[in-house]
């Protein structure tokens, strides 16, 4: 039986010997379960309200027997926090494909609950939450009340806006490229572990940071200078 397996940091297929599967729908669905794996592993956390949309691939797309395992692998870097495209490799025949994978649904998101003049500082009277689209927010769109508090807008803001980072001002306490200490809480203990920031981030925003020891991509949040806290995957 066709099972999947843990391969140079991405997900794999253990097809050596076996049979390619009996038919394209089979064989769709084989592909789609290994790039949507690997797409859980980089993407933030599903919220309540979303799903993964994977590919669409062609139905009539089988590829040839793959004697070697099928690899699914990332793209390095940053990515946006509702889609990845994952690419599936096969090195024996050489082949690979690249697949769609999207998050629908959607978030909790801050808005402006009254117009806001540019230098404010912003304070839990100044926004609301509410749940939009996650494929109609703009880059950079703020979902959680904490990152948002003591930042000053560098801009005016109107009544209803979605905040995003852009919008505000504060202390920069990671810089991308910057080695930064990272923080975890495992089982009531906190464990320290060093990583690269991929991101810029202000005070209790979200950034994307490497961890270097098993060079997995994780999201966090900046709590001070050179320090990311691991939100919980």
């Amino acid at each position: 039986m066709t099972r999947a397996r843990a391969l140079l940091g991405g997900v794999a297929l253990a097809a050596a010997g076996a049979a390619a599967p009996a038919s394209s729908n089979e064989a769709i669905a084989t592909l789609e379960a290994l790039a949507r794996t690997q797409a859980i592993a980089q993407l933030p956390p599903l919220g309540e309200h979303q799903r993964l949309a994977v590919g669409p691939l062609d139905a009539r797309f089988a590829p040839e027997q793959c004697t070697a395992p099928i690899e699914a692998v990332a793209p390095l870097g940053g990515h946006p926090r509702d889609r990845i495209t994952i690419e599936l490799r096969c090195a024996s025949p050489r082949w690979h494909l690249y697949v769609p994978v999207r998050v629908l649904g959607t978030t909790s998101v801050l808005l402006a609950a009254h117009s806001i003049v540019a230098g404010s500082v912003l304070g839990a009277v100044d926004f609301r939450i509410e749940q939009r689209d996650v494929q109609e927010l703009p880059p950079g769109y703020m979902d959680e009340p904490t990152a948002a508090l003591g930042l000053s807008a560098s801009r005016p803001i109107a009544s209803g806006a979605v905040i995003t980072n852009q919008m505000l001002l504060g202390s920069r306490v990671v810089q991308h490229g910057q080695t930064v200490t990272l923080t975890a809480d495992v089982g009531g203990l906190s464990v320290r572990m060093t990583g690269r920031a991929l991101t810029d981030g202000l005070v209790n925003q979200r950034v994307r940071v490497q961890n270097l020891s098993s060079g997995k991509v994780v999201e966090g949040i900046a709590r001070s200078d050179q320090v990311v806290e691991i939100i919980s995957q």
